[in-house]
């Protein structure tokens, strides 16, 4: 279905060199100075391309896939930016790739572009380097089955992609709170968003250690104090609960993050699995039936 204002195209590199030129020697070339003996490579010709064009099929915005099995080349007109072109290029990249039977895919994002991926499911790996000049981020996703979870980075950037994910709902079974992941800053900012924005939303919270979070002074517990009728914890008590070793989190738009031992960051994740987020989100509600209310949040109006 095209997206109003817009609409995406698959386009023969051969035939369409100069309207890939009209996107982007302005983007990367003139606001970016990147050389333009580098934006323009050996691979372009074996790469498939498509084109954002708008309603008088100008072009608007472009992205590759290589034979590498890596997207490229991502850039967008200054005046569309902020309209959901990116978003529909990434979309029709991850679709051609997965209609090719690619299982996964990978990018080498600019640093300031990581949010924009991390919100479709990919994490970062690998340290950061720097490219043509500008400092860039390698990062993946699986197109077919979760995508391992193996670091903090990562965990950060599926988290927090998770949250934005949510339509209404998040529920989350955490050990204390998980130091190093709901206490990141990006997180923290994605369940404000959620909190805020979401029409009768809600995020549950099950805890096996609820003292804990409080003396570590949990920045969550501040943000849960200042929209009770969001956030509730409860904390587990029947020994099967407390000798649960993993942790996780789901949302209702068929995402999740699971980690078999709660205390790692290492795990698997999945935006598209709907049938995983399910069973996630039913085992949650079994275990929120029989836990108690955390009467050590009380005093904070929790």
């Amino acid at each position: 279905m095209p997206t109003p204002g817009f609409r995406i195209e698959v386009v023969d590199y051969a035939q369409a060199q100069d309207e890939l030129r009209a996107v982007r020697e302005p983007v990367f070339v003139q606001e970016q100075q990147v050389p333009l003996e580098e934006e323009w490579d050996a691979l372009d010709p074996l790469c498939r391309h498509v084109i954002a064009r708008d309603e008088s099929g100008q072009p608007i915005g472009t992205g590759r896939l290589t034979p590498e099995r890596k997207i490229g080349r991502m850039a967008v007109l200054r005046d569309w930016r902020g309209k959901g072109v990116g978003d529909a290029l990434l979309s029709a990249l991850m679709a051609q790739a997965w209609e090719m039977g690619w299982p996964a895919i990978s990018l080498n994002a600019q640093v300031s572009a990581e949010p924009f991926y991390a919100r479709h499911g990919f994490v970062p790996y690998g340290p950061g380097f720097e490219e043509a000049g500008i400092q860039h981020q390698a990062m993946h996703r699986n197109l077919k089955g979760p995508t391992p979870i193996e670091n903090a980075a990562a965990a950060v950037a599926i988290t927090t992609a998770l949250v934005l994910q949510a339509r209404r709902s998040l529920v989350i079974y955490s050990r204390e709170l998980d130091p190093g992941l709901l206490d990141n800053a990006a997180v923290l900012e994605a369940l404000r968003g959620f909190a805020t924005n979401a029409r009768g939303g809600e995020v549950r919270i099950l805890l096996q250690d609820t003292a804990a979070p409080q003396r570590a002074l949990e920045p969550l517990l501040p943000l849960a104090q200042r929209l009770p009728s969001v956030f509730s914890f409860r904390t587990v008590t029947e020994p099967v609960d407390r000798a649960y070793a993993s942790a996780f989190l789901a949302n209702d738009a068929g995402g999740y993050y699971f980690r078999q031992l709660g205390h790692r960051f290492d795990g698997e994740a999945d935006l598209d699995g709907a049938g995983r987020a399910r069973q996630l989100q039913e085992g949650f509600g079994r275990v929120w039936e029989r836990a108690h209310p955390c009467t050590e949040f009380r005093a904070l109006g929790i």
